[in-house]
């Protein structure tokens, strides 16, 4: 039949096909099988040059002949499944397995394989899984074809290992053995959890099964070992994949650059993408991408825009993952106008934002406190069809942490559960991360021994996550523990781990563990990242230990880092309570003149420094430049002003700002009266303080019955 024929000659045509013998009747009975070698070659035919619409006329056309039962067989309803699902009909594929099944029509394991390699294929992996069980239940038994696509869907949605197992098992103990595809597939399972051990394992059974590891295998395994930050163990499967005689390829050198990136250790990374290009590999984009990345997230902005203009140069287009990359970069600098730009720049080259892109704004968002962008980006991502998995809850549940919306955070996680979906490690770290911020230690160690019980296992965001909780919680006793077992090497890996040291004793305020740490880290040949190097910065700025400060800055701009409003902030800190605090208003300048957005704490602390200094004029002048550029103070802004009018006997003034910041929306806290109600105790006007105290109500008519009487007891004992 010719394809390109017209749809109103379909009937003329088949009919032609099914009359061509003495009599239908005879001709079925005596040539079933040729008919159905015919029917199955007109479909393939027709799927073959992209006539899926035809295609299912043709089948239509059968369905309704009085014969059609001897005529539909399962190769027939997978073949228009299989084209249904490669043309993203994957919703029309199901709809034709279930009315086929309501109908009666009896289901064999071809069509069930088929739909479950359509879900697959088209992303939906729970909807794959779903008619995996259905077909067990009904007694279907699963072909090598089909374990193989289970389990590479388990593997992409980052099932927990015993899971995976216990399909394998289900696969052998059925009688089905397993291939090399099997094999390559459950390695590749072990990349979402940095599985390298389970990896090994799986990789030495394949050979005493007798299947030798080909070039695929060694690319999975290789691929592990970098997913789990350990690239001399990916430069050691390179090395036995060569004296196999494979040679690497693109794929090869991508994985172990990424190895290296993850480590942080950015310059092998590029000697490596000079040696493939010396070996006649040309790097790709994934190749680019992931330098790009690897410099934007150890702070090093001009070393990743230099790879991203050596990528231009080289005509290598971007793809989503660099459009991604970009958007992540400007937005963690807090360029909000030049990540929405490229933003753009995306749709007009015709990339479509990806769930990666949505979750990546929801991610800069979140971080930066701006929770109702956090939903207006949640909102149009549901707008523009995409359905929240797994990877947009744990984001959803991070970002909303991170803007202070702690019950929001759990609101998702629990709404997650409710959609059936199964946490998995990132969850479970994004759970972590965010119970971490409030410093609720005891809860953090229950979700860690419940994602023990599931068999999750732990990875380095686990273990800082936990670390953070204790530093939050002021549990330093379980720092100290937790550090012997990194320093021991009994936790790993050991470079991640130590970074995440140096911010929590950098946040206790513990000079001397958080420089050990620091050295430790150096004497290793561990490259700090600007996280590390922020921190550093921070506790000498505390401490004003400037001289201290300084070397880190001329260390990080010695090597390429580029400063971030962490570290502008901390250095404002710093200078604010120095005799020299007129440089923290110059620093803001800079970093104004740099394009960075400053946020909330970088104008406080100018207005701090001012403030401390009696130069409320100026401190006044920074507030009114906070306010006009899109920045609301906050009672932190408010209670400065208050505690140094008051401090200086200027207390019409310190009232006025209390009432400023009620009519503002600002609620005032402990704080604020109490810097009004000292001060006046200090200076032995204490009968002014009570008349303030008595008449506070017409101040704040909506103050609590508990504060008056907390204030007033506080008059009592001064």
């Amino acid at each position: 039949m010719d394809p390109q024929f017209d749809v109103e000659k379909l009937d003329e045509e088949l009919s032609a096909l099914f009359n061509s013998g003495d009599g239908e009747a005879e001709f079925l009975e005596d040539c079933t099988e040729i008919v159905l070698s015919d029917i199955l070659g007109i479909i393939k035919a027709l799927g073959h040059h992209k006539k899926c619409d035809l295609a299912l006329s043709v089948f239509e056309w059968i369905k309704k002949r009085s014969d059609s039962e001897n005529l539909i067989t399962g190769n027939v309803v997978a073949v228009i499944i299989s084209m249904l699902g490669k043309e993203g009909r994957v919703s029309a594929a199901a709809s034709l397995f279930h009315n086929l099944h309501k109908d009666g029509f009896g289901m064999d394991v071809y069509t069930y394989t088929s739909l479950i390699t359509a879900f697959a294929s088209n992303g939906r992996y729970r909807d794959a899984v779903m008619v995996f069980k259905k077909m067990e239940e009904e007694g279907c038994r699963p072909t090598l074809v089909t374990y193989n696509v289970i389990l590479n869907v388990y593997g992409k949605m980052g099932m927990p290992w015993h899971k995976i197992m216990a399909v394998f098992y289900g696969m052998k103990s059925s009688g089905v053995a397993p291939d090399a595809y099997t094999y390559n597939t459950i390695i590749s399972c072990c990349r979402r959890g940095s599985l390298y051990e389970e990896a090994k394992g799986i990789f030495e059974e394949m050979k005493v099964a007798g299947f030798l590891p080909d070039k695929v295998t060694y690319n999975a395994l290789l691929d592990v070992y970098g997913k789990s930050r350990k690239p001399k163990e990916a430069m050691g499967v390179l090395k036995e994949m060569e004296s196999k005689g494979f040679s690497p390829s693109i794929v090869t050198y991508n994985s172990l650059i990424s190895a290296h990136v993850r480590d942080g250790l950015l310059e092998e990374a590029m000697e490596l993408k000079t040696k493939m290009v010396e070996n006649g590999i040309k790097p790709d984009v994934f190749t680019y991408t992931t330098l790009f990345s690897g410099f934007e997230k150890a702070g090093k902005d001009e070393s990743a825009m230099r790879v991203f203009e050596e990528m231009q140069r080289a005509g290598c287009n971007p793809n989503i993952c660099t459009f991604n990359a970009l958007i992540k970069m400007f937005g963690n600098r807090g360029k909000f106008t030049e990540m929405m730009k490229i933003f753009d720049d995306m749709k007009a080259s015709g990339c479509k934002a990806d769930v990666v892109t949505w979750n990546t704004l929801l991610a800069v968002f979140g971080q930066n406190g701006m929770d109702t962008e956090v939903s207006g980006v949640f909102k149009e991502m549901k707008r523009s069809g995409f359905v929240a998995e797994r990877d947009t809850f744990n984001t959803l549940i991070s970002a909303y942490s991170r803007c202070g919306s702690f019950d929001q955070a759990m609101a998702i996680y629990k709404r997650m559960l409710e959609a059936g979906v199964t946490p998995d490690l990132s969850t479970y770290n994004a759970v972590l991360a965010a119970i971490a911020r409030g410093g609720l230690w005891e809860q953090s160690e229950k979700v860690f021994a419940e994602m023990m019980d599931r068999q999750c296992k732990p990875n380095q965001l686990t273990y800082s996550s936990l670390l953070h909780a204790f530093a939050n919680g002021k549990q330093i006793e379980k720092i100290q523990a937790l550090a012997k077992d990194i320093y021991s090497g009994a936790i790993e890996p050991y470079a991640a781990l130590m970074k995440t040291l140096v911010l929590v004793y950098s946040k206790s305020d513990l000079l001397r563990e958080t420089e050990e740490a620091f050295l430790e880290l150096r004497r290793k040949g561990s490259s700090p990242d600007i996280t590390t190097l922020n921190a550093m910065v921070s506790i000498y700025g505390r401490r004003q230990m400037i001289d201290k400060a300084n070397e880190i800055l001329n260390f990080m701009k010695r090597s390429g880092f580029t400063p971030t409003l962490t570290t502008y902030n901390s250095l404002m800190y710093m200078y604010s309570r120095s005799e020299n605090f007129e440089r923290a208003e110059e620093i803001l300048k800079d970093l104004l003149s740099k394009g960075i957005r400053p946020n909330i704490i970088s104008y406080n602390t100018v207005i701090y420094g001012y403030c401390r200094n009696g130069r409320m004029k100026d401190a006044s002048r920074i507030f009114k430049e906070m306010t006009e550029s899109g920045i609301n103070p906050d009672v932190i802004t408010y209670n400065t002003f208050v505690a140094n009018y008051a401090a200086d006997a200027m207390f019409v003034e310190a009232i006025d700002v209390v009432r400023y910041m009620i009519r503002h929306g600002c609620k005032p806290n402990e704080s604020t009266y109490n810097s009004i109600v000292d001060w006046y105790c200090k200076l032995d006007r204490t009968d002014e303080a009570i008349t303030f105290v008595s008449n506070l109500r017409e101040l704040n008519p909506h103050i609590s019955r508990e504060e008056e009487l907390r204030l007033s007891e506080r008059l009592m004992i001064k």
